[in-house]
C-alpha cells in the first residue's frame, strides 16, 4: 500500500507545478492530442457513416477496414510513420496514428445508429413527402445519434489510453512520467501518471455516458434508443476494446 500513498503524494507535490514538464501542462498535452485525433477521426468518419447507413452500401468494406485498423499496434504504427514521415514531422506521424485508433469505433457509431433505426419510421417520412436529404437529417441523424455518441465515447477512450505513447517520441503527455520512472525505477511516479490517465479516462466516459441521455430525441424512449441485436454487439466490441 505504500507504493499508492507514494503515488498520491507524488501527484499533489507541489513539485509537481514546476520542472520541465509541470503536471498540469501534461495533463493539457494529453487532452490536446485526444480531443484533436478524435475530432480529425469524426470529420472523416461521421460522414462516411451516415452515407453507409442511409444508402445500405459499403457496410462490409467498412467493416473489414474497421477490423483491420484495430489491429494495427498503436506503438509500432507510431514509430513506423515517425520514421517514414520524419523527426520534424513526429507530431503529425502521431496524430495521425491515433486518428486511425478513433476512426473504427466512430464509423461503427456512425452507421449502425442510422441501421438500427425501424425501417417503418424511415417509410413514414418518405410517405409523407420527405425527400431523401430530409430523411437523413430529420429522421436518421437525430434517433441515430445516441449510438454515434457512443462509439466517439469509444473512441475517446482508446484514444486518452493510447496517446501515453506519444511521449516516447518525444511528444510530452503523461506518458512522459510512465517513462521517465520506468527508466529511472520510480514506481511511484509510474503509478502516479497512471493513476491522472485512468482518471481522465473514467472522466470522459462519465461525460460522454451524460451525453448519450442528452441527445435522445424527444418522444424517444431511452428503451428504443438502445441498440439491439447486431447492433448492441458492435457497440459493446468497441468498448470492449476501448478497455
Amino acid at each position: 500500500m505504500n507504493v499508492f500513498f507514494d503515488a498520491f503524494a507524488w501527484i499533489f507535490s507541489p513539485d509537481r507545478l514546476t520542472g520541465s514538464l509541470p503536471l498540469p501542462e501534461a495533463i493539457w498535452q494529453h487532452l490536446a492530442f485526444t480531443f484533436g485525433s478524435v475530432a480529425i477521426a469524426a470529420l472523416i468518419a461521421i460522414p462516411l457513416g451516415w452515407l453507409i447507413g442511409h444508402t445500405g452500401r459499403g457496410r462490409e468494406i467498412a467493416v473489414a477496414l474497421s477490423g483491420a485498423a484495430r489491429a494495427l499496434p498503436s506503438l509500432g504504427l507510431v514509430l513506423l510513420l515517425v520514421l517514414v514521415i520524419g523527426v520534424v514531422h513526429k507530431t503529425e506521424a502521431a496524430v495521425f496514428a491515433f486518428v486511425l485508433l478513433a476512426i473504427p469505433s466512430i464509423l461503427a457509431g456512425a452507421y449502425t445508429g442510422v441501421q438500427a433505426i425501424d425501417r417503418t419510421v424511415i417509410e413514414a417520412g418518405r410517405a409523407v413527402g420527405m425527400t431523401p436529404w430530409q430523411v437523413l437529417w430529420k429522421i436518421e441523424v437525430p434517433l441515430g445519434l445516441p449510438l454515434l455518441i457512443g462509439g466517439i465515447r469509444a473512441a475517446t477512450l482508446q484514444v486518452v489510453a493510447t496517446v501515453t505513447i506519444a511521449a516516447y517520441v518525444g511528444l510530452g503527455g503523461l506518458g512522459f512520467f510512465i517513462i521517465q520512472g520506468i527508466q529511472l525505477r520510480q514506481f511511484d511516479v509510474i503509478l502516479g501518471a497512471s493513476l491522472v490517465v485512468v482518471v481522465l479516462a473514467l472522466a470522459l466516459d462519465g461525460l460522454f455516458a451524460l451525453l448519450e441521455g442528452v441527445v435522445v430525441p424527444r418522444g424517444v424512449s431511452g428503451r428504443a434508443a438502445r441498440p439491439t441485436g447486431n447492433t448492441a454487439r458492435v457497440t459493446a466490441v468497441d468498448r470492449a476494446d476501448a478497455t
